[in-house]
C-alpha cells in the first residue's frame, strides 16, 4: 500500500477490475479504507470505488484471479512465505518492484519462483511514476511473463496478455513481453544509473554528463541482461531506456534525488532532511555490481556509484576516472581500446 502499490490498484480499478489492497499495518489501512485517500504515501489521490483496503492478507488474497507484488525488494522472500498459504492454485504473479537479490544475485522472478513454485511469475515495469500513474496521465508500461508453447500457439490466453487487458484503460497502455530476465534487469540497473546522474547533476555538470550516463548506462543494461539470457531489444524499450531516462530526468526519483545530494557533498545521513527514505538503487549498486563480477559483465558505472557509496571513493575522483578509462569503440564488436591521453604519463 505504498505509493506504487495504491497506484496499480487505481490503474487495475480503473480498468473496470475489482481490486484489494494490502498494507502491512492495520491503522493505516482502516483510516485509508475509512478516509478513502492514502495520506501518508499519495495523498492527492481519492481511491477508485472499486478498491477495498485491508491489512489481512487472506482477505486480500482470496479469490484473487492475479496478484501485483508490489514491495522493497529486501521484503520480497519473507512476503512470499507469508502469502503462501492463501494462494489459489496457478494464480499468476506479476512483481512490481525492481532489484536483485542482495547475496544470491537472483532476479526478483527467480526468488518467487523458488518461494511459489506452480505460479506463472512475470513482471511489470516501465516508465511510471506513481501520482501521476495514479491520476490518470497517459502512462506505458510493459508487461512480461515467460511464454510456454501453449502461450505461443495461443498468445491472447497467456499471462502476459491477460493480464495486459485487465489493466488497459483510456489512460493505461501496457505492452506485452516474453523476456521478463530483460524487463527485470532493466528496472533494477536504471536505479544505480540515475544516483550516477543525480551525483553528476549535483556536482555542477550539464546536460552532456547525463545525456552520456544514460547512453552508457543502456549499454551496461545490454550486456548484463544478455548475460543472463534477456534480449538486447527488451532494454531498448519501456522497461529499459524508458524508465531510465524518465528516473534520471527529474528529481521525482528518490534515486535522482539522493545522487544530486550526494553529487552537492550532503553526507547520506542528512539527505532528505535525515528522513529514513528507502532508496532501491542504493541496495541495487551492491546486488547489480555483485552478480557483474560474477558473471564478468563490465559495468563501469554501476561500479563507480558503488564505490562511491560503499567504499569511501571521492565523488570527483571516481567519476574522473570513469572518464578516463581506455577508449572503446562503440559498437564493441569492432573491438577498439586504446588508452586514454590523461592516463599517460610522461617519462
Amino acid at each position: 500500500m505504498g505509493s506504487w502499490g495504491t497506484a496499480l490498484a487505481m490503474v487495475a480499478a480503473t480498468a473496470g477490475r475489482d481490486v484489494r489492497l494490502w498494507g502491512r499495518r492495520k491503522q493505516l489501512s482502516d483510516a485509508v479504507q475509512a478516509t478513502r485517500i492514502n495520506a501518508e504515501y499519495l495523498p492527492d489521490v481519492p481511491l477508485h470505488d472499486r478498491i477495498s483496503v485491508t491489512s489481512d492478507l487472506s482477505a486480500a488474497l482470496e479469490d484473487a484471479e492475479a496478484v501485483l507484488i508490489v514491495t522493497p525488494s529486501r521484503t520480497l522472500r519473507a512476503l512470499c512465505t507469508a502469502i503462501r498459504p492463501f494462494l489459489a492454485k496457478g494464480v499468476p504473479l506479476a512483481l512490481c518492484c525492481k532489484g536483485i537479490e542482495r547475496g544470491t544475485g537472483f532476479l526478483l522472478s527467480h526468488v518467487v519462483s523458488e518461494e511459489l513454485p506452480g505460479h506463472p511469475v512475470g513482471a511489470l515495469s516501465g516508465p511510471t511514476f506513481a501520482k501521476e500513474t495514479a491520476l490518470g496521465h497517459p502512462t506505458a508500461a510493459t508487461i512480461a511473463f515467460p511464454f510456454s508453447y501453449a502461450d505461443r500457439l495461443n498468445p491472447a490466453e497467456s499471462p502476459a496478455a491477460r493480464l495486459a487487458v485487465s489493466v488497459s484503460s483510456a489512460a493505461f497502455r501496457p505492452y506485452v513481453s516474453d523476456d521478463p530476465v530483460g524487463v527485470e534487469i532493466g528496472g533494477a540497473v536504471k536505479n544505480v544509473i540515475a544516483i550516477a546522474c543525480g551525483m553528476m547533476t549535483g556536482a555542477g555538470f550539464a546536460e552532456n554528463t547525463r545525456a552520456a550516463l544514460i547512453t552508457r548506462g543502456i549499454d551496461e543494461m545490454k550486456f548484463l541482461a544478455e548475460a543472463l539470457g534477456g534480449r538486447r531489444e527488451t532494454v531498448t524499450g519501456l522497461s529499459g531506456a524508458g524508465d531510465l531516462t524518465l528516473t534520471c530526468s527529474s528529481m521525482t526519483s528518490r534515486n535522482m534525488s539522493l545522487g544530486v545530494q550526494l553529487g552537492k557533498g550532503i553526507p547520506r545521513a542528512r539527505c532528505f532532511d535525515g528522513r529514513n527514505v528507502v532508496v532501491e538503487g542504493e541496495v541495487n549498486a551492491v546486488s547489480v555490481v555483485d552478480l557483474a563480477h560474477h558473471i564478468r559483465v563490465r559495468m563501469p558505472i554501476c561500479e563507480a556509484v558503488h564505490a562511491i557509496l560503499y567504499e569511501g571513493a571521492d565523488l570527483t575522483t571516481a567519476f574522473s576516472d570513469l572518464w578516463a578509462r581506455p577508449i572503446e569503440s562503440e559498437p564493441r564488436a569492432l573491438d577498439i581500446e586504446l588508452a586514454h591521453p590523461t592516463t599517460l604519463r610522461e617519462t
